[in-house]
């Protein structure tokens, strides 16, 4: 497996000629901010999609914070303190990102036909579905109702538009362009195809706010398919991924983060089926309704208790990947999102059930949850401020390529 970029052609060349040309300079600031970079313009040079994941993980931590089943002092400030983060960061992130576009478009049409960095093409749809839900949930305070439903409204249809596209595109891409290895299959294989998860368990808090009939109806039934779309094609890249580990072992230490992106698909889903289970009535009636309700109790438990056993088995991988010296990088954002997903999902279970079990039980993921995204957040700004995490990955040693046919 690799995560380096394709070899530079035409303008990338020339743009590479020019960047050798300042190293000989040796341009590097022994102290002060970005100083691992050869000057301040290469934050722009590399920055790929996976950054988006900081906004997702970020976003996250403000939605679980405000939705928790217990009264805590101070607990909606700080909720509300993290989605302006999320959403400041977003705005900025996108802006750097157009930058990125304008002055190295090939560098960033690059992205695509590295087949790990491809993966994450689906950050960029996550974070504004992320963003645009915590202001429904939590920055309405700031915002107003009205302007915090019309901003989720525009946030969903532009996540949801990019996520659609992910899901077919970067798969496509997989089938026919990447070459991938026989124990290519890692976590962030999940990424391109969650969006349309993310979209139904979003999309189910603007059903109220959609017209009644059959607007309602269409936006109802849309999230279903948009679940059904990402369901079974996340349990079939959970399988491969199950093989991959149980064949060849282990992933490389910069990859054992992404092992933790299959919690995303299990806890978003079961959210996704308990939001819309809270507001199908509004759109269908029995009994109808009443499946959905039973569809949100008895596919959400069994779905918890396997994220779950997934969660220890990810854990236990990452502590033995952390003793042999595991490096920090944005693949760390991999704690968050995912782990988030299983608080909304237990939180939403807790609700429909009364289960005290499932009520501490969102506290205490909650907690790990917390947990990690102050480490991330921390190191990332750390990290960000030398410059470092600006700097193109370095790549991994390759995979044994898959045999050719004769």
């Amino acid at each position: 497996m690799t995560t380096q970029l394709p070899p530079l052609t035409g303008r990338r060349a020339k743009d590479n000629d020019k960047d050798n040309r300042w190293a000989g300079r040796s341009h590097r600031h022994s102290f002060g901010l970005l100083k691992d970079l050869e000057r301040p313009g290469d934050v722009f040079r590399d920055i790929g999609p996976n950054w988006f994941a900081s906004v997702m993980g970020t976003g996250i931590v403000a939605i679980a914070a405000d939705t928790l089943p217990f009264r805590v002092a101070g607990l909606h400030v700080f909720a509300v303190v993290v989605w302006v983060m999320a959403a400041a960061w977003l705005v900025v992130l996108s802006a750097a990102w157009a930058v990125h576009w304008t002055k190295h478009t090939d560098r960033a049409r690059a992205h695509a036909n590295n087949p790990v960095m491809a993966q994450f093409w689906g950050a960029t749809a996550i974070a504004p579905l992320t963003v645009g839900a915590g202001t429904l949930l939590v920055g309405r305070d700031l915002t107003g109702a009205a302007a915090a439903v019309d901003i989720d409204w525009a946030l969903w249809l532009l996540g949801t538009a990019l996520g659609l596209v992910t899901t077919c595109w970067i798969p496509y891409l997989m089938m026919t362009r990447h070459e991938i290895a026989a124990d290519g299959a890692f976590g962030g294989w999940l990424m391109p195809i969650v969006p349309p998860m993310v979209s139904a368990a979003t999309g189910a808090l603007l059903v109220p706010y959609a017209a009644a009939g059959q607007a309602r109806l269409t936006l109802l039934v849309g999230c279903y398919a948009m679940f059904g779309m990402s369901l079974f094609i996340s349990v079939i890249v959970i399988t491969l991924l199950w093989g991959r580990l149980v064949t060849f072992k282990t992933l490389p230490a910069v990859m054992v983060p992404t092992s933790w992106i299959v919690l995303g698909p299990l806890g978003q889903s079961v959210t996704a089926t308990g939001n819309l289970a809270n507001v199908g009535g509004l759109a269908m009636h029995a009994p109808y309704s009443t499946g959905m309700d039973v569809l949100a109790l008895l596919y959400g438990v069994p779905t918890w208790g396997f994220a779950m056993v997934w969660l220890v088995i990810a854990a236990s991988i990452t502590v033995r990947a952390i003793r042999k010296g595991m490096p920090f990088g944005l693949t760390w954002w991999s704690f968050t999102f995912p782990v988030g997903t299983c608080v909304t999902g237990t939180i939403g279970l807790a609700a429909r059930t009364g289960s005290d079990l499932l009520r501490y039980g969102s506290a205490a993921l909650f907690l790990l949850l917390l947990a990690a995204w102050l480490i991330v957040a921390v190191r990332t700004v750390r990290g960000g401020a030398r410059g470092g995490l600006f700097l193109p990955a370095a790549p991994q040693p390759a995979s044994t390529p898959l045999p050719q046919a004769a």
